[in-house]
């Protein structure tokens, strides 16, 4: 796989303090799910990579301990990807049977996602999939968790879903919460200073009026200033901002992607969406990765 590195500068205003081990340096990451090389990673100079645990996410395609020591080694932090909202049917924990007789905690499919199905998080069989999953994460030699699917929450407490169980939000967010804390637990009882970065949901920490934060080495964030090539109303990004803004007050991270490159080429109008995303996420002390439209991931997309 071949990939350009484009070279933008950019002011940095402000910034988180980042006070987490091990986060303190990073000023600079990227996010690759599909077919990510080791070697290349090591090459990208990024401080830290989100990547899953496996090449093409089955268990055959687990990366090494040589690999993830190798990307260690070059001085950047692995963040293995984990979905902790909805179960995949190419893990290495899916049953065939589920298709047709699925077990109680397994909800729909998600009608944009094929293949990811909703899990009621608070299940117990659930959460025993969900450490065996972290067992093998820790195993290979990760620096830390990227927990995806976080606002599940919303799904469980959205009326209008015919499944859902009608816990108001309040009640399904102290569940994720709880969840969270309970991964927390379990990793450190593994090894001392794991990072835990959820993505999105930031809701919980209105929510939790903070409490999450303690659990967490920093957040991540999607689609924050454009959705694609499209800004995002002002009033939305604001509201998310201020929310983020508490991530930072707590000397947390703030990792931000937004599918903002159409793969036109660095020139023209694309090259001034993405600079202008990098510039606001700057402004803003969170650390920009500007991803492909496609929302594939699975190429390094490198802006430093």
């Amino acid at each position: 796989m071949r990939f350009k590195i484009f070279l933008i500068l950019i002011v940095v205003i402000s910034g988180c303090h980042k006070g987490e081990a091990g986060l303190s340096r990073v000023d600079s990451w990227a996010y690759q799910l599909q077919n990510a090389n080791p070697e290349e990673i090591v090459e990208s100079n990024v401080d830290l990579i989100v990547m899953d645990y496996s090449r093409d996410g089955t268990e055959a395609g687990e990366y090494s301990q040589e690999d993830i020591i190798m990307i260690k080694e070059s001085g950047i932090l692995p963040i293995a990807y984990i979905s902790i909202g909805e179960a995949e049917n190419y893990r290495f924990y899916w049953e065939e049977t589920w298709e047709e007789n699925p077990p109680d905690w397994l909800g729909k499919e998600n009608s944009q996602w094929s293949g990811n199905y909703a899990v009621k998080f608070w299940s117990d069989d659930w959460k025993e999939i969900v450490f065996s999953y972290i067992d093998r994460i820790i195993e290979q030699g990760f620096s830390g968790l990227y927990l995806d699917k976080v606002d599940e929450y919303e799904y469980w407490s959205d009326s209008s879903n015919n499944e859902a169980l009608l816990l108001n939000e309040e009640e399904a967010a102290d569940s994720m919460v709880e969840f969270i804390q309970e991964i927390k637990e379990y990793c450190t009882d593994k090894k001392e200073d794991f990072i835990l970065i959820p993505q999105n949901g930031e809701g919980l920490i209105q929510l939790s009026n903070g409490k999450i934060l303690e659990s967490v080495s920093g957040w991540g964030v999607e689609e924050l200033f454009y959705s694609g090539i499209n800004p995002v109303s002002g009033d939305e990004t604001n509201f998310r901002i201020d929310l983020l803004e508490r991530v930072c007050q707590n000397d947390k991270i703030v990792l931000s992607v937004d599918y903002v490159d159409d793969g036109s080429g660095f020139s023209g109008v694309n090259k001034q969406r993405i600079e202008d995303y990098i510039q606001k996420a700057r402004e803003n002390g969170f650390i920009p990765y500007a991803a492909r439209s496609d929302r594939n991931l699975d190429e390094l997309n490198l802006y430093p």
